[in-house]
């Protein structure tokens, strides 16, 4: 179980409900890191005490030194600063809950400082995943997922006695705001409809990848890293009331799922305590108030950045990372109304096609393919 934790993000939704369940546990605090939000992060300074806060943007880290002049937490700055958070001595578990594929160097960093990993930022293992898990057997230390589908499904998997026994792995998908609805209906979407989701309260990035599904695609290659599971072997399942969080599915076709409300305490706390549970802040699951609960297939053609996802981990080590990096600076265009909601998923798709065969060799790989594909959009965009 953690003692001493270090948050990457902790500005943001997960690293706020961290701190909710930091602050229950009573846990220590090494390190904070947020991208400018320098008012919140100095309430979480002036309650947690961490020996560093890094912000990601320079001018707010000059701004922040100031306002804690009379506390005794370090300031850095930048991706240096993410990874000086990642490596503190100080920490045995490194939440990492930054959005996008900032997060790649600093788990990689904490990892081979030999550091716990309690993972919430898919980007690490969607881009850089043979390189994150082998890292992770060379170091011999442990990645909780934080998701909670992959927090399920790691919950799902505790009684299995060998890999043999696993079948198939089921992640359920909430359908976003734009479950049932067709390209002609998705032609004029706001940005704001976009925003709406149904049942989860997430940061604006990850709001518009579940209505995309992009989410649930990023989820599937997440998912083949980190249980070590073909691509074909994994399912994915619309189920509106996000009550249940995925499933397995093992060799004598029995199926075990993990339930509860929709809230990301549960996941995190578990990340944080396992192999130990404990009493939690969330509301009880009551099954005949959520009842009844219902299951589709998705609609892959009108979703294709889920279809996208899944072609490219079947297409080479690299063209995840360039479906990621389209979709991140796509999103980002979106988001500043650039965009139409339906381009997001062509973008991407143009990306993953000019990606030929290759294999990832090394982070400068995953950076320039990365890099590439955001470059691509940018050039598309203004043909647009």
């Amino acid at each position: 179980m953690t003692e001493n934790i270090s948050i990457l993000g902790s500005t943001g939704s997960i690293g706020t409900q961290t701190l909710d369940v930091v602050r229950k546990l009573n846990l220590k605090v090494s390190a904070l890191t947020a991208a400018s939000n320098t008012k919140l992060m100095e309430q979480q300074i002036r309650e947690f005490k961490p020996k560093l806060a890094v912000m990601f943007n320079q001018q707010a880290a000059k701004d922040l030194k100031e306002k804690i002049a009379d506390t005794s937490t370090k300031v850095s700055y930048g991706m240096d600063g993410l990874i000086e958070a990642a490596v503190i001595d100080s920490a045995d578990t490194v939440l990492n809950s930054v959005v996008g594929m900032v997060g790649l160097q600093p788990t990689l960093s904490a990892i081979n400082a030999k550091k716990n990993i309690a993972l919430a930022n898919k980007e690490t293992l969607v881009t850089g995943g043979k390189l994150v898990m082998e890292a992770v057997k060379r170091n011999n230390v442990n990645m909780y997922p934080v998701d909670s589908e992959h927090s399920a499904i790691f919950q799902c998997l505790q009684g299995m006695n060998n890999k043999k026994e696993l079948k198939k792995i089921i992640l359920t998908a909430s359908g976003g705001p734009f479950f049932g609805k067709t390209n002609s209906e998705l032609e004029n979407v706001t940005l704001e409809q976009a925003l709406n989701h149904p049942n989860w309260s997430m940061g604006k990035k990850i709001t518009i990848d579940s209505a995309t599904m992009m989410n649930k695609g990023l989820e599937v290659i997440e998912a083949k890293w980190l249980f070590d599971v073909d691509v074909d072997n994994i399912d994915v399942v619309i189920h509106r009331e996000s009550i249940i969080h995925s499933m397995v599915e093992f060799a004598d076709n029995s199926v075990i799922a993990q339930m509860g409300v929709a809230d990301m305490r549960i996941p995190i706390q578990y990340a944080i305590t396992y192999p130990n549970r404990f009493e939690s802040p969330v509301k009880q699951l009551s099954l005949t108030e959520v009842s009844p609960l219902t299951f589709y297939k998705p609609d892959y053609e009108t979703f294709t950045c889920l279809s996208q996802c899944i072609q490219a981990v079947k297409k080479c080590e690299l063209a995840p990372v360039a479906a990621n990096g389209a979709n991140e600076q796509a999103v980002d265009l979106f988001l500043n109304r650039k965009i139409k909601f339906l381009q997001i998923g062509e973008l991407v798709a143009k990306a993953v096609s000019r990606v030929s065969n290759s294999k990832i060799t090394s982070v400068k790989d995953i950076l320039e393919t990365d890099r590439a594909a955001r470059e691509f959009v940018l050039s598309e965009y203004t043909k647009l």
